[in-house]
């Protein structure tokens, strides 16, 4: 079976990990799989018109009900989608994008959610007890870099420090973007910096948004403790978050965050923001430690520094998590399923 996959490929973002990983599971069944980034088509028609292309494909998947599935709506093809997030906890709040994700919904043959959560809040605002949504979470691969140097990754971020191995690294992994919100943190670390200049805070992700790419930019340039990376391969990301003393999330909204999962099967002790997306992973002194304002995340990360026992509980609950609910192995289990059901 041929399958067209549209997805938003952002390179280097969590969404293009998804989505070349669910390639491999549906390939891995002997289908071709064609993956498509969302945003170089404007129209439903202009898709329409690719996938009569000859040779015709024969179904559709996507990610994001309203960047990817809308696309899908012009099409005579059974397709399936994968909710994003940001469509199920952001794009249900503006009507115009809802009644579109509402239409595209009932046309799809499965949907999947990464967790109860999102299904839930999709059967409220789009269509009420569809059998139609499956919950699958998100299957976890890491993969460290060997030729990574950590001296090198600092340096090259703008952190001067002759001992490296003295510092206390905490890496926020986001996409530059407002939902990622990545500047949330800044004054307050900077703060804490000052008073101990051992705990320096690096942001790394990709360009996201032109508009806080360069806010974020200048905001960094003039703040004490606080340093902007350069975006790095994903292994090379794995490997610098090995290192690092902690990974941070501070987002206002996630579906289900890759970058924490990721941390867990590294691990590294997480500190996530306390929204429902992160709850849902992150149970509390148990699988990693929760915050609710700036204040709170220097507070619970002076928690991990003295106290030993904790990082070492957090990091072993973490890691068992991680095996436990986001194998690869089911993960491809049932996207393998889900797709015959398309045929």
């Amino acid at each position: 079976m041929k399958l067209l996959f549209l997805a938003c490929l952002s390179p280097r973002s969590g969404n293009q990990t998804t989505a070349k990983r669910i390639r491999s599971h549906i390939e891995s069944a002997g289908h071709t799989c064609d993956l498509r980034d969302a945003a170089e088509y404007q129209s439903p028609a202009e898709v329409a018109n690719l996938v009569a292309q000859n040779p015709p494909y024969d179904a559709a998947l996507a990610i994001h009900l309203f960047r990817a599935g809308r696309l899908l709506l012009d099409i005579q093809l059974p397709f399936g989608v994968i909710f994003g997030g940001t469509d199920i906890n952001e794009d249900v709040k503006v009507e115009q994008k809802r009644v579109v994700m509402e239409q595209v919904l009932l046309k799809a043959r499965f949907a999947v959610a990464f967790t109860d959560k999102l299904k839930e809040e999709a059967e409220l605002f789009l269509v009420p007890q569809t059998s139609k949504i499956v919950v699958q979470p998100q299957g976890i691969k890491t993969e460290v870099s060997e030729k990574f140097c950590w001296t090198e990754f600092l340096r090259s971020s703008g952190v001067s420090w002759e001992h490296v191995d003295e510092l206390r690294v905490f890496l926020l992994v986001c996409g530059l973007r407002r939902v990622k919100d990545p500047l949330y943190l800044v004054d307050v670390f900077s703060e804490w910096h000052c008073e101990n200049p051992r705990n320096v805070l690096v942001i790394i992700g990709p360009k996201m948004d032109p508009v806080i790419t360069v806010k974020v930019e200048a905001v960094v340039k003039r703040t004490a403790g606080v340093f902007l990376a350069q975006e790095r391969s994903q292994q090379e990301l794995h490997a610098a978050m090995k290192r690092c003393f902690a990974v941070v999330n501070s987002s206002i909204s996630e579906g289900m965050s890759a970058a924490i999962l990721e941390a867990m099967d590294l691990e590294v002790p997480v500190l996530a923001r306390n929204i429902p997306g992160n709850a849902v992973v992150v149970q509390h002194e148990f699988t990693g430690l929760l915050y609710s304002s700036p204040q709170e995340f220097v507070h619970q990360s002076q928690r991990l520094l003295s106290d030993p026992e904790l990082r070492k509980g957090v990091v072993r609950n973490g890691k068992l998590y991680v095996e436990e609910h986001h194998g690869l192995n089911q993960e491809r289990k049932i996207y393998r399923q889900l797709v015959d059901t398309l045929h």
